[in-house]
């Protein structure tokens, strides 16, 4: 018995083609998007996907426009054979995985913002990095026209940003948030983990104990920007280089708030040299 392949499109209408196929036959699609160095934490989208969805798209695409002039565009892991083997072995449809010209073609001059949610944190580290997610991921909900889109909880600003989009625009889809997927000692886990070293990978693993350390003090009475404060320096006495941000936000949408009032969420960046490690967990 020939074994299960995931099949590959590079084009858009070859997508549509596809996708259409199965619209026609009544099928309920699915959406991961991906920048591909596939890990557990991309399965477990898929795998909710396959749950949820009779067809299921992967698209591999490492976006351009979301990437800074001084980040690691260049560097970022490419591993497209192995990650269609493993998409094979999850039993995912289709995989699509265009070239940048498929998406942006010559004299591209449109994007999309979304505006509110994407102020501070991310949003002010990474200038224009939401225009990007923004754009790229309106493009592909176009070009697929899914049913439902998986995201994962880690990148946590982007999937309100996507949901803001989604919910503004009146896209005819739902956007399903998937909890974030842990190493054994709590590290998110991320394609850019590869890069640790050894040391690095020991640090890395402070970030979250400190989150849930910060908000056990929230919750106990603690003083938020206290707290927050507090926080920032034990990362860096726990070995970071650097710390970007730690925040406590709104859960539901973001807003700054002053006191545990409502349902929140706890985000931070920190940095081990060139490496940037994102994560986030809920208060309330």
């Amino acid at each position: 018995m020939t074994p299960f392949r995931t099949q590959v499109v590079r084009s858009i209408p070859a997508l549509r083609d596809m996708v259409g196929r199965w619209r026609r036959n009544g099928d309920c699609i699915g959406l991961v998007p991906t920048m591909g160095a596939l890990h557990e934490g991309h399965l477990s989208l898929v795998r909710q996907s396959k749950m949820q969805c009779d067809r299921t798209v992967v698209s591999i695409f490492v976006n351009p426009t979301q990437f800074n002039p001084d980040e690691d565009l260049d560097r970022y892991p490419r591993q497209e054979e192995k990650d269609l083997d493993t998409l094979s072995s999850e039993g995912a449809d289709l995989a699509f995985i265009p070239v940048a010209d498929e998406i942006y073609p010559d004299g591209f001059c449109t994007a999309v913002h979304v505006d509110r949610v994407t102020i501070g944190m991310e949003g002010t580290v990474r200038v224009g990095h939401f225009d990007g997610v923004a754009t790229v991921v309106c493009k592909l909900f176009m070009q697929v026209q899914p049913d439902r889109a998986f995201f994962g909880e880690k990148d946590y600003q982007q999937l309100i940003t996507v949901q803001r989009m989604v919910r503004d625009l009146d896209m005819p889809l739902t956007i399903v948030p998937v909890t974030t997927v842990r190493e054994s000692d709590g590290l998110a886990m991320s394609s850019r983990n590869a890069y640790l070293s050894e040391d690095q990978r020991r640090i890395a693993a402070a970030l979250n104990r400190i989150l849930h350390e910060t908000a056990a003090s929230i919750v106990a009475g603690l003083g938020i920007e206290t707290a927050t404060a507090v926080a920032r320096q034990e990362l860096l006495d726990a070995g970071f280089d650097a710390v970007d941000y730690v925040e406590c936000r709104a859960d539901a949408d973001l807003a700054i708030i002053e006191s545990l009032n409502r349902p929140a969420r706890l985000l931070a960046t920190v940095r081990l040299g060139a490496i940037r490690l994102l994560d986030n967990i809920q208060i309330g």
